[in-house]
C-alpha cells in the first residue's frame, strides 16, 4: 500500500540569511568534472522536477534525458553548446500538450482547440519543472546551465529527438560538478522588477543606473562590460533573437501550436 507523504511541511526552517546565501551561490556552469552522478542523486533531482506546480493538474512538460553519447554529441552540435556532451546529466526540457490530449481521447473525450493556451501554460510548466530540477541539483552540490541554444536549429532538433506534434523544446539543461570558477553575476535593482499594485515604467535615469549595475555581467577578458551592447547582440535589430524568430514560428506551426494567422 502506498502511503501518502505528510501534508505538513518540514518543521526545520532556514534563516533569511541562509536562503540568501543559497541563492547567491548559484552559478551558471559550462565546464564540468568528468564525474558520474549517483543514481540516488538523479532520482532525487527528477523527483523534485515532478513536484513542481502545474496549472489545471495537467503537467504539460516532458524531459528528454540525453544518455546516448551520439545523441548528446549531435544535440551539442545543433545547439552550439558542447557541454551538453560533457555534463554528468543533460536534458531537453519540453512543452508537452500531446500527452494531455491522448489522455482525453483515451477516456472518450474530444480535446479542445487551444494552441495559444498550450504555449502559455506548457512553457510555464516546463520552466517550473526544469527549475525545480536545477534547484534540487544545487542542493546536492551540483551546478548547471539553462541553454536557450535549442532555438538555433529547432527543426533539426525536433527531428533528432523525434518529437511529435504537441511537443516543443523549451530549453536544454546541463547538470554536474563545476570545473570552473564563475563570477557572481549582478541582477537588476529590485525596484525595476517588483511593481506595487500596477506596472510602473522606469524613468530614463533609473534605466541608466540599472545598466551600470548590469555592466559587469558583460565584461570579457579584463575589458569593462557594456550590458546594452550585449542586449543589442541578442535583442537589437539584426540580433540573434531576430534570427531565431522564423525557426520558432515554423516549429510552432509544425507542432500544432500556432495560434496566429497563416
Amino acid at each position: 500500500m502506498t502511503v501518502a507523504p505528510p501534508n505538513d511541511p518540514p518543521t526545520r526552517h532556514q534563516t533569511a540569511e541562509q536562503v540568501r546565501a543559497f541563492f547567491d551561490a548559484h552559478r551558471t556552469v559550462r565546464r564540468y568534472k568528468d564525474v558520474a552522478m549517483p543514481q540516488d542523486h538523479l532520482d532525487a533531482i527528477l523527483h523534485a522536477a515532478q513536484r513542481a506546480p502545474t496549472d489545471a493538474t495537467a503537467q504539460l512538460y516532458s524531459f528528454i534525458h540525453l544518455k546516448d553519447a551520439g545523441v548528446r554529441e549531435r544535440v551539442a552540435a545543433l545547439t552550439g553548446n558542447p557541454h551538453i556532451a560533457q555534463a554528468s546529466e543533460s536534458f531537453v526540457v519540453c512543452l508537452d500538450v500531446r500527452r494531455t490530449r491522448r489522455v482525453l481521447e483515451g477516456a472518450g473525450h474530444a480535446p479542445g482547440e487551444w494552441p495559444a493556451i498550450a504555449v502559455h501554460f506548457g512553457l510555464g510548466d516546463a520552466a517550473l519543472a526544469g527549475q525545480n530540477m536545477l534547484l534540487a541539483a544545487e542542493m546536492l552540490g551540483y551546478q548547471g546551465c539553462w541553454i536557450g541554444g535549442v532555438m538555433n536549429n529547432l527543426d533539426a532538433l525536433i527531428e533528432e529527438l523525434r518529437l511529435p506534434e504537441g511537443v516543443l523544446p523549451y530549453a536544454a539543461l546541463t547538470i554536474g560538478l563545476s570545473d570552473e570558477q564563475t563570477p557572481y553575476r549582478p541582477r537588476l535593482p529590485r525596484d525595476l522588477v517588483v511593481h506595487e499594485d500596477a506596472y510602473r515604467d522606469a524613468g530614463e535615469a533609473e534605466l541608466r543606473g540599472a545598466t551600470e549595475v548590469m555592466n559587469p555581467i558583460a565584461a570579457r577578458k579584463g575589458q569593462p562590460g557594456d550590458w546594452a551592447r550585449l542586449l543589442r547582440a541578442y535583442f537589437g535589430q539584426g540580433g540573434s533573437m531576430e534570427g531565431r524568430e522564423p525557426g520558432l514560428v515554423a516549429a510552432l506551426k509544425r507542432q500544432g501550436l500556432w495560434a496566429g494567422e497563416e
